[in-house]
């Protein structure tokens, strides 16, 4: 595994901060990124997809980005839904420092970000939304996936991204049979499936 890729927790390659502008929740913003994080020169195919077909968050509760980078899902999560705590989880610190940096920025008061452990295990959660690490590798995804999605409300979903060639349909199954999730295929689009897993 390479040392500086984006689910690494301290990547080694330098950061080279630059600025790129996104359009999240229908605005034009200016936000930092670096290299070392996951799509760091634009906003990825994936996370677009995710964020034009997933209806609107709950407007208060817990909300959780699993997996945020420099924060595009995290962000939309926090716009959409200012009363609510969005929760903007990532092993990588860069990207979580790339986070602070934005919402700061943006004046967001409402997301948290912080590494997986520092979440408080009591904490349960209106929604998920996220396009996570497949790159991680299949043990690896599993395994933060039954970290994370039992920590749902029981009448939430969570909403993932996944591309087709990714083992996105393979994934779908597993969380049904393993994890005993309702999931369904609630869109495709460019080569990714959003994925809604309920309990």
């Amino acid at each position: 595994m390479p040392s500086d890729h984006y689910f690494t927790a301290r990547p080694a390659g330098e950061a080279a901060l630059r600025t790129i502008t996104v359009t999240l929740a229908g605005r034009n913003l200016t936000v930092t990124t670096a290299g070392g994080v996951f799509s760091p020169e634009h906003l990825d195919t994936g996370t677009r997809v995710l964020l034009e077909r997933v209806p609107a968050p709950p407007a208060t509760g817990d909300l959780l980005d699993l997996g945020c980078g420099w924060g595009p899902i995290a962000i939309s999560l926090a716009l959409q839904a200012p009363e609510a705590t969005v929760w903007a989880v990532d092993v990588n610190e860069r990207a979580l420092d790339l986070m602070r940096r934005n919402v700061a920025r943006l004046g967001l008061t409402n997301v948290r970000a912080t590494l997986p452990d520092d979440v408080p295990p009591d904490v349960r959660f209106a929604a998920i939304w996220s396009n996570p690490p497949i790159r991680i590798g299949k043990a690896g995804l599993h395994a933060l996936l039954e970290d994370w999605l039992p920590r749902l409300d029981d009448d939430a979903s969570a909403w993932l991204v996944v591309a087709k060639q990714l083992g996105a349909d393979s994934l779908q199954r597993w969380i049904a049979d393993e994890l005993g999730f309702d999931v369904e295929r609630a869109e495709t689009s460019k080569g990714f499936r959003v994925l809604e897993a309920r309990r």
